[in-house]
């Protein structure tokens, strides 16, 4: 299963997913067109953007898999998260600027997509699952923070240049005020970036299915611009650019945990 996600167990009451950051490819290797086998949705290097979380008692859940193979934060009934707007499927048929990913022929048919679901999707989920449940019999709340990025500029899902940072509640339903005011107030300090709660991005399915403020789990999602610390042309991290962002990240996980 553990060729599936990467896992690192904490007993504090953070659990931190990276359901975008996985290259692997599995069943669609050969499939893809040029321009989709560079990965270019992929949210890049996010785990060494957050490689301080292996020395904080946070339990990690990361991808392994690409989201051209399943998208773990989408879904599987299909409905919509962004009803009216531009949305990628459970199982992703074109690039983020709408150009085909797959080859001619190689679409994924009904079974294919379950087969996916089945081997791929669901056992993330039940990790989750099974990471709240542990530690809701160690702490009165438990927070999901769902960690992503983005290129700055996607004209397919929003018009200009994206925030900074912009954090997602599903609109204050999926955690308590006191923590998305926490992790908005953190990031915000900084005058030099921009931050948005609840604005394009609101949160996705990872966020929505498991934020349950009455029964003690909340969730918060961060998508990030990848201006703040890669090259997006070239796709390469930018460890000078991402020496600013990782003390406001790692100041917000901190606080998170306490």
């Amino acid at each position: 299963m553990f060729d599936l996600f990467g896992l690192k167990e904490g007993n504090s009451r953070l659990i931190v997913s990276m359901p975008h950051s996985g290259i692997q490819l599995g069943p669609i290797q050969g499939k893809l067109t040029l321009d989709a086998m560079r990965l270019p949705d992929t949210d890049w290097h996010l785990p060494q953007l957050y490689n301080f979380l292996h020395a904080l008692d946070v339990t990690l859940i990361s991808a392994n898999y690409s989201r051209y193979v399943v998208d773990l934060n989408r879904d599987p009934s299909g409905e919509s998260l962004y009803p009216g707007q531009s949305v990628t499927e459970l199982c992703p048929t074109t690039l983020f600027d709408d150009q085909p990913l797959y080859l001619d022929g190689e679409l994924p048919d009904g079974s294919e997509i379950s087969d996916r679901q089945t081997r791929y999707y669901d056992p993330y989920h039940a990790e989750i699952q099974k990471q709240i449940d542990r530690l809701r019999t160690l702490h009165s709340d438990v927070i999901l923070f769902d960690a992503h990025s983005i290129k700055s500029e996607v004209p397919r899902f929003f018009e200009g240049k994206l925030p900074d940072f912009n954090i997602g509640t599903n609109s204050g339903k999926s955690c308590y005020t006191d923590f998305e005011t926490l992790a908005y107030n953190t990031l915000s300090r900084s005058a030099r970036h921009s931050t948005v709660l609840n604005g394009r991005f609101k949160g996705g399915f990872i966020t929505r299915k498991y934020g349950n403020p009455v029964e003690g789990v909340h969730s918060i999602q961060l998508e990030m611009s990848q201006a703040l610390y890669m090259n997006e042309e070239t796709l390469s991290y930018d460890t000078q650019k991402a020496s600013v962002v990782q003390p406001l990240l790692r100041s917000m996980i901190t606080q998170l945990m306490r």
